[in-house]
């Protein structure tokens, strides 16, 4: 039924617990997987005149992101990889992450988009995250939003 799926992670645990549920629907579909991390753009520093010498540059912040995404979806790789499907990795910045998600969703060719419902804004919302609403509501393919049961514990790895 679906070919390609997009999995999303902002690293955290609920995120990670997300990740692994999405890898084995994406195991009994026997579809490809695509992990995605967004990262927000750099922002100069608009409360001082001059930038601190200790102040990333945009440089070193990308490179940092990079390094950061590559850590996030790392596990997601290796256990779609471990389950013999095919899964590439992908960092991208933006200012929106819910429209990124759509975007790249779209540029990626994937037909399923499998998220949270929360993020790092975690379990005291009452409704669904604002990334995932905003996903569901940009969204031109599906979007399956996964909701765990309980919180996990710890900042164990879950895939």
């Amino acid at each position: 039924m679906y070919r390609k799926i997009l999995i999303t992670t902002d690293g955290s645990a609920v995120s990670n617990k997300t990740a692994c549920a999405g890898v084995d629907f994406a195991e009994q579909m026997g579809a490809e997987v695509l992990a995605l991390f967004v990262a927000p753009e750099y922002q100069y520093p608009i409360y001082v005149e001059i930038i601190p010498p200790s102040y990333p540059s945009e440089e070193e912040y990308r490179a940092a992101m990079q390094r950061a995404g590559q850590g996030h979806l790392q596990a997601i790789v290796e256990a779609a990889e471990r389950r013999g499907l095919r899964c590439a990795g992908a960092t991208a910045f933006a200012e929106s992450v819910a429209l990124k998600i759509v975007e790249v969703a779209a540029e990626r060719h994937c037909d399923l988009i499998f998220m949270g419902s929360h993020g790092r804004s975690g379990w005291g919302q009452l409704l669904l995250g604002s990334v995932t609403n905003k996903v569901l509501s940009h969204s031109k393919i599906p979007v399956l939003v996964h909701r765990l049961i309980k919180e996990p514990q710890g900042h164990e790895n879950a895939t």
